[in-house]
């Protein structure tokens, strides 16, 4: 069991309100009545009525259902701040003496449906919640209440809810994954939205369930995403929400303490908020490396390059320090990024399991920053010096482990890109699509550092070619866009348009588009490069690179089709607050997280 630590002073501001925790189990209700058609879905296992023994789990504990997939770190770091401690599942009977269960379900739905159905725990999960036991489901954790799902399948569910889950349509425009911060609407009481305010929660998937008048009982809140899907369900003291409450800040941390002191009443009223549609997001960047002295530092480059000279001799040459990373992450919470993405730059000289300080970094940042966090840099197949073979697939899992919500893959990703295109063959082997396929694609982020190539005819290259807004240095018209590996000091014969297309088409989740040219200039971003690459992929892109003033933000929304906007040294250097970069995107109407 862990334990929860004491509260520190910085926490006080969510406990406002003494509560008693013997009121966190509500009386139970009438039991559920499976749906009428539960008995054709031909589960591995037979719809019975386990007993229930409420008193085996202490008050102040909560029991949590992690099978193994994904980054369930962030939910154990919620669930310590407000102050329970935490029992995993084991055994069957774990789920049946719980006070209160939460199951933060990430992954695929047919790995999670065959780990609950070899452990015996698909029958004991269905009795908890027959018998109206107080339940949280998360993200996955909804999806398999339903009779089945599409992805991979179809694949059979608990059959507690009637619907199938399917894929988000992305044929009418709208970007898939589902990735970002969103509004919902609520249908019903559901308790656990009370604290809301009308404020954005963050959602991060490619497949949903959708209401109809077979399960509108259960329904509690809906969100639009090209169609209105369920975002929640509330049924008793059972509840699951699709979205992630542990990455939502502190409206999902408002959610999770509805849900473990239900019977509480909070003094202070909500802010209200203006949520109305799926946000763009502000992304807070820090590059983190080691420095001369061995410490691991967030430094920024002047197009990729770190080192500062402050004399006259090479040895003059520093790198420069902004800041210590877990610190800095922290303050970008509390300041409003949406999330925030670590770039470890040394990745690509250290092999990834060995680079303990990283994944340290992860765990410390992740108990104080309740947003997403992505983590890069030499996530990659390695043999290290005993001649032991790690799999990209195992050095991603290091990262979901440590805290990471995503992971970001460069340079491997371009020379998987480029076999992809050579062979027409995709292999499943690559560390793309182990990474994607295990854990989903909305998970994975391909980053791209392309440098600008000018030519005078796009016929000129066998690479897709834009016009360009500003002439090349001798005239040129137009440009490329070549793919650098190494941190970009390699160019490859691949160009940025050929890359994302093909990693797409390979299981990337998203694309982080950086900009060698632009990078630390404070220009702007390259608005060319971003709508050349939003235009021909159908998920979601990041711009990065160049950022400089509020405007710049403003510019890459309205003219391209970017879901995300990234920068780092205008804020590593206070030149720009976020909140102002917000406050400015909503002046000029786009829509943002507040």
């Amino acid at each position: 069991m862990e334990a929860a630590p004491p509260l520190a002073s910085s926490q006080s501001r969510f406990f406002s309100t003494s509560y008693s925790s013997s009121s966190s189990v509500s009386p139970s209700s009438t039991p559920f009545i499976l749906h009428r058609n539960f008995h054709i879905i031909n589960l591995k296992f037979k719809s019975r009525t386990l007993p229930i023994r409420c008193s085996a789990a202490g008050e102040n504990v909560v029991t949590l259902l992690d099978y193994g997939a994904g980054n369930v770190r962030s939910v154990r770091n919620a669930i310590r701040f407000l102050g329970f401690d935490i029992k995993d599942v084991q055994t069957p009977e774990d789920i049946l003496n719980a006070n209160r269960l939460i199951f933060p379900g990430v992954g695929a739905f047919a790995a999670a449906m065959d780990v609950l159905n070899k452990k015996g725990m698909a029958e004991a999960l269905c009795s908890y919640i027959e018998n109206d036991r107080p339940f949280l489901g998360i993200c996955l954790g909804l999806q398999l209440l339903f009779e089945s799902s599409e992805e991979n399948g179809p694949v059979r569910g608990l059959g507690l809810i009637p619907g199938v889950v399917g894929r988000f349509d992305s044929s009418n425009g709208f970007r898939v994954p589902h990735i970002g911060w969103n509004a919902l609407h609520t249908v019903k009481d559901s308790e656990i939205l009370d604290d809301i305010g009308n404020r954005h929660v963050y959602f991060v998937h490619s497949y949903r369930a959708m209401p109809s008048n077979d399960n509108k009982e259960w329904v509690s809140s809906t969100c639009n995403y090209g169609d209105n899907f369920i975002a929640s369900v509330r049924r008793g003291n059972v509840h699951a929400v699709q979205f992630h409450p542990e990455k939502s800040g502190d409206v999902g941390l408002s959610i999770l303490r509805r849900f473990l002191y239900p019977k509480s009443s909070t003094t202070k009223k909500p802010k209200e908020g203006r949520a109305s549609k799926l946000a763009k997001r502000v992304i807070a960047c820090l590059d983190v490396r080691t420095n001369d002295k061995g410490d691991l530092v967030v430094t920024k480059g002047d197009q990729y390059d770190v080192r500062e000279n402050t004399g006259e001799n090479e040895r003059d040459y520093y790198v420069r320090n902004l800041g210590k990373p877990v610190e800095l992450a922290g303050q970008y919470y509390i300041d409003g990024a949406d999330e925030v993405s670590f770039l470890n730059i040394t990745g690509f000289r250290d092999f990834p399991l060995g680079d303990l300080p990283m994944l340290e970094v992860l765990r410390y940042t992740s108990e104080k920053v309740f947003v997403p966090l992505t983590v890069g840099g030499g996530i990659r197949d390695f043999t290290d010096a005993n001649g032991r073979y790690y799999s990209s697939l195992e050095v991603a899992s290091e990262y979901f482990r440590s805290g990471a919500d995503k992971i970001s893959i460069g340079s491997d990703a371009v020379y998987t890109a480029e076999e992809y295109i050579r062979t027409g063959a995709k292999t499943g082997k690559t560390s793309l699509e182990q990474i994607s396929r295990v854990y989903g694609n909305q998970a994975v982020v391909v980053s791209i550092d392309p440098r600008r190539v000018y030519i005078n005819d796009p016929d000129d290259v066998e690479f897709k070619a834009v016009r360009v807004t500003n002439p090349g240095p001798n005239g040129e018209e137009y440009a490329w866009y070549q793919c650098t590996v190494n941190g970009g000091r390699e160019g490859r014969p691949i160009g940025a348009y050929e890359l994302a297309k093909a990693v797409e088409e390979l299981g990337a989740g998203e694309i982080l588009l950086n900009c060698i040219d632009c990078d630390g200039q404070g220009k702007g971003f390259d608005i060319d490069l971003i709508k050349l690459i939003s235009d021909a992929v159908s998920i979601p892109v990041i711009a990065s690179s160049g950022a400089g003033a509020v405007e710049h933000f403003s510019e890459v929304f309205k003219k391209t089709n970017a879901s995300a906007a990234l920068a780092a040294g205008m804020f590593h250097r206070k030149e720009v607050p976020i909140q102002s970069v917000k406050e400015h995107l909503l002046e000029t109407g786009i829509e943002v997280r507040m």
